[in-house]
């Protein structure tokens, strides 16, 4: 494969010797050094201008009836302040030079760019983000502020001499630029057009959750391929020029993204299935909570302590996943109670299906249902059973103010609570020493045998 670095040195060289010359014959000279310092004095009085401009502006947007245009005003007009101001007064300086006959090369040139740099900040506050709006606008002012002093021309020039040849394709620094400049603005168009119809999908009540965010994802894989597909056209690379780095291209990404790739099919196979969609509670590992979404890579699980756990799609696929919610949202709580055996069993399990149905959470159909269990060491064993169809908001908490209630209803009525009783029986002859310090004990505190037998100490 012929691999070549094409560039022309003497076109450089006469390009910066170009270069060197305009700033001699038009720069460096005493009335257009004189000129530059005065658009730099025009900068600072400018920027003491605005002050006092912004102070205004904040006491007229703090009234209540700006209050709805406070924000769209802060973030377009107080940040046009200053080049307004500078644009002001660069303006009236040009025409003062030009109506003295005095040199206004240097003003004009100011004057323009800064009429530039205004307008592309105000069409561009369009754009939400800041960084992007930010970035736009700098590139679109420096293409604009080299078109204006006549350099766009040779600096394109210079960078599609700035080329590698690779075989019959032909990589330029131009190229490059092109590709970039194409490609955000397609994939900013295409990521625009899917969320309006991520956005149209979200009104359709016909759909289900899964099938809105399945759809949704797959028209901004198309929007995206399409957008770089257009791009790649739209600057003239030729594909079939780089089929040399197609097979190692193709191995790299089998091994190195085999899990991205599981973790794609694995989130396309889960909306398709819908086996579990946005909103349905989970159990997965450990984590417990409600799935807040399904995104390309991973499952967003948000607890109720508040952390959302991000869960790769894989995981949901090859790993056992409790559904609450899957088939219906109906889930039945088990509540295990003891009684102590000297209490009225039949009153205990009235008043504890009494509690369970006290709370707007408790369906009344199927109804509290509360049964005798067992008989335990120290307790008859009760459990009341109680169905919500809300386990998003929860399980510990309704349990929680359930067995209060239990409590305040037991301790009205006379049903006591056990608690564990042990008697220690001791076999075999007890010796008992005393250091004298003690008075020994009554015989009638003892009952039993003391020799030879079992004895039983009670106090």
């Amino acid at each position: 494969m012929d691999r070549s670095f094409e560039f022309d040195v003497e076109q450089l060289n006469a390009f910066v010797d170009g270069l060197l010359a305009f700033v001699h014959t038009h720069v460096l000279v005493i009335p257009n050094l004189i000129q530059v310092a005065l658009v730099v004095l025009l900068y600072y009085v400018a920027r003491m201008a605005a002050r006092p401009a912004t102070t205004v502006l904040d006491k007229i947007l703090a009234a209540e009836w700006a209050s709805k245009y406070r924000y769209q005003t802060g973030l377009i007009i107080k940040p046009l302040l200053l080049p307004v101001a500078w644009l002001a007064l660069a303006g009236v300086e040009h025409l003062v030079a030009l109506k003295l006959g005095w040199p206004a090369g240097i003003t004009a040139f100011a004057t323009s760019l800064l009429t530039a740099w205004v307008v592309i900040r105000l069409l561009l506050n369009f754009i939400a983000d800041p960084w992007w709006s930010r970035a736009v606008a700098v590139f679109v002012w420096s293409v604009t502020a080299l078109d204006i002093v006549g350099l766009l021309d040779p600096t394109l020039e210079i960078m599609d001499r700035l080329a590698v040849n690779l075989g019959s394709f032909r990589l330029s620094l131009l190229v490059v630029a092109k590709a970039i400049v194409v490609m955000v603005v397609l994939l900013w168009m295409a990521n625009w057009a899917a969320r309006m119809v991520e956005g149209r999908l979200k009104r359709i009540s016909q759909f289900t959750p899964s099938q809105k965010v399945l759809f949704g994802k797959l028209s901004r894989v198309m929007f995206v391929t399409l957008a770089i597909l257009v791009g790649i056209n739209m600057v003239g690379i030729d594909l079939t020029a780089l089929h040399v780095f197609s097979g190692a291209l193709g191995l790299g990404v089998g091994i190195g993204l085999q899990k991205v790739v599981s973790n794609l099919l694995s989130g396309v196979i889960l909306l398709m299935d819908r086996s579990v969609k946005p909103g349905d509670v989970v159990s997965i590992g450990g984590t417990y909570g409600w799935i807040n979404s399904i995104g390309a890579r991973y499952v967003s699980v948000v607890t109720r302590d508040g952390i959302e756990h991000l869960i790769p799609n894989e995981v949901l696929i090859s790993t056992p996943v409790e559904n609450w919610s899957h088939s219906d949202r109906l889930v039945r709580q088990r509540l295990p109670i003891g009684i102590s055996y000297d209490s009225d069993v039949h009153l205990a399990i009235k008043l504890a299906e009494q509690a369970g149905g006290e709370f707007s959470r408790i369906l009344k159909n199927p109804a509290p249902r509360c049964l005798l269990k067992g008989y335990g060491d120290n307790s008859l064993d009760l459990e009341l059973r109680v169905w919500i169809e809300d386990a998003e908001k929860g399980v510990s908490n309704i349990k929680s103010e359930i067995y209060l209630r239990i409590h305040e209803l037991f301790a009205q009525n006379n049903v006591a609570f056990p608690y564990p009783q042990r008697d220690i029986h001791v076999k075999g002859p007890v010796r008992l020493m005393f250091d004298g310090t003690l008075e020994p004990p009554e015989p009638e505190h003892f009952s039993g045998a003391v020799e030879g037998g079992s004895v039983d100490l009670k106090p």
